[in-house]
């Protein structure tokens, strides 16, 4: 029975190139636009507007029964957040995922922002935290990718970062629910990308593995439940969530952050690592 190989070619992984960058593009403008007072639905119009600018359609869109061009979920909200009328106050957590397709190839990335109150500062400061170790989380991983054998190495990575950078005695959950996954031709390909230790050691790591790699994280219980409209995830006991994601490529010559204007080049300084540009 023929196996469709999960492994790209150099020139599909250079088409690669322009949708991430138009992925990249619409969270630069939901940045741009965040703020009290915006609804979600604003940072969905925003977001739309950049990747059509850059010649590409929403891949959201081609999910069945989605109609939108991102998620936003927010607090307590982790992912699947469909835009809408709510209005983002103060000290609000806010997880923008959002991808684009440009000749039939994907991009997908995710970032989380929370929203200053003065009025609150130690909330604002424990949502801070959550989303910058999920962030840091998300890029050991990706750095992992670069020197690992096998992908499972790369969940590894992720836990562990998690772990060692968790408030003393109030340790982060990891959701283990949703994970990464392959990307290319779909938004969702194989392989799956756990964001935790598995048993399993995973496909060989080499030229040609595209995925996107996406730590979802809640300050408590990973638990979830899936509100009434049947899309948005959810903490169960009401936990502040974070969510960070990029498409990554390995290709002959290193790893490349498709999703990230210089390739990821600045956040993997941190880890010892050099993006290289596919040729």
């Amino acid at each position: 029975m023929f196996r469709k190989s999960i492994y790209k070619t150099p020139d599909q992984i250079r088409a690669m190139l322009a949708p991430g960058l138009a992925t990249a593009a619409s969270l630069d403008a939901v940045r741009a636009l965040v703020a009290p007072g915006v609804t979600t639905l604003q940072l969905d119009a925003a977001a739309e507007a950049a990747i059509v600018a850059a010649g590409g359609h929403s891949n959201f869109k081609l999910v069945p029964g989605y109609r939108h061009t991102v998620c936003t979920s927010v607090n307590e909200d982790v992912v699947h957040g469909i835009p809408g009328s709510r209005v983002l106050q103060s000290g609000d957590i806010v997880s923008i995922d959002s991808g684009a397709e440009i000749d039939g190839w994907n991009g997908d990335s995710a970032m989380t922002i929370v929203l200053p109150d003065p009025t609150r500062p130690e909330l604002v400061t424990e949502r801070e935290r959550l989303s910058a170790v999920t962030e840091g989380s998300l890029w050991a991983g990706i750095a992992e990718l670069a020197t690992a054998r096998h992908l499972n190495q790369v969940g590894a990575a992720i836990e562990e970062y998690v772990e060692d950078h968790s408030p003393e005695g109030k340790p982060y959950g990891i959701l283990t629910d949703y994970v990464g996954h392959g990307i290319g031709r779909t938004m969702h390909e194989a392989p799956p990308v756990f964001n935790y230790r598995v048993r399993q050691r995973g496909p060989e790591v080499k030229p040609g593995l595209v995925v996107a790699i996406e730590p979802m994280v809640v300050a408590g219980s990973p638990d979830t439940l899936v509100r009434d409209d049947e899309w948005t995830v959810a903490t169960l006991d009401g936990g502040s969530a974070a969510h960070w994601e990029h498409s990554v490529a390995v290709h002959r010559d290193g790893i490349w952050v498709l999703t990230a204007h210089d390739g990821g080049a600045e956040a993997l300084s941190a880890f010892g690592v050099t993006p290289v540009r596919p040729a």
